[in-house]
């Protein structure tokens, strides 16, 4: 990718790695690069258990019960329609598509539930997350749940991690 992404990733639970966290970016890359997003942005990732999602939840969308993953857009964005670098921050350059955070422990018993590994599972969850920064959404059980979920399985596949 011609340009840099920001991504840091903080962890409040043990057993999240360099090596982790390294995969993690590459993932968001990856999927960022899918949808075309070829300028200097930043997305902020919180690895947490959970205790820690479901605080978050509840803080954020008054739902007080652990998810998997929860995605904070920063625009209101719809598939393939991104940003401008009007929408850049004018201290960093960057634009600031959001934030995710992700639940280790469902990372964690869904790979179990689904019958595949650890790795993929977060993998999965981040990419399901970039695409909400990017206004993709599955409310509904018809074309745009199918959009997304074909652009998750593209973006897998990229990944070498298909089902």
């Amino acid at each position: 990718m011609a340009k840099r992404h920001y991504i840091p990733i903080t962890a409040d639970v043990p057993g999240v790695n360099d090596g982790q966290r390294a995969f993690l970016r590459k993932v968001i890359r990856t999927a960022l690069a899918a949808e075309g997003v070829d300028f200097p942005c930043e997305v902020d990732v919180r690895v947490t258990n959970d205790q820690g999602i479901q605080e978050i939840n509840r803080e954020m969308r008054e739902v007080d019960s652990p998810t998997d993953v929860l995605s904070f857009p920063t625009f209101d964005l719809r598939p393939g329609v991104l940003p401008g670098e009007e929408d850049a921050d004018p201290a960093t350059g960057l634009i600031p598509l959001g934030d995710m955070a992700i639940s280790l422990e469902r990372v964690q018993a869904q790979a179990k539930e689904y019958g595949h590994s650890n790795r993929r599972e977060l993998a999965y969850l981040a990419v399901h997350s970039v695409l909400h920064l990017l206004g993709y959404d599955h409310l509904d059980e018809g074309p745009q749940k199918a959009q997304m979920r074909g652009r998750e399985e593209e973006i897998m596949a990229q990944l070498s991690l298909p089902r």
